[in-house]
């Protein structure tokens, strides 16, 4: 088993919440922020994980 999440970061904001769903697979609530690319990393007591790309989205138009 890997160490422990303790943090999962969008672009340096801690996410608003996270679940620990196996080793390899976190589901995080994003903060809110600009819309375009953001950088998502993964904080355990071994350290952080490489950035993995996410795009925010705008809201749809109604």
């Amino acid at each position: 088993m890997s160490a422990p999440v303790s943090a999962v970061r969008f672009g340096g904001v801690a996410a608003a919440s996270f679940t620990v769903v196996f080793d390899t697979h976190v589901v995080a609530e994003a903060p809110p922020g600009a819309v375009g690319p953001v950088d998502v990393t993964v904080v355990t007591p071994g350290g952080t994980s490489a950035p993995a790309g996410y795009t925010r989205v705008g809201l749809p138009a109604v």
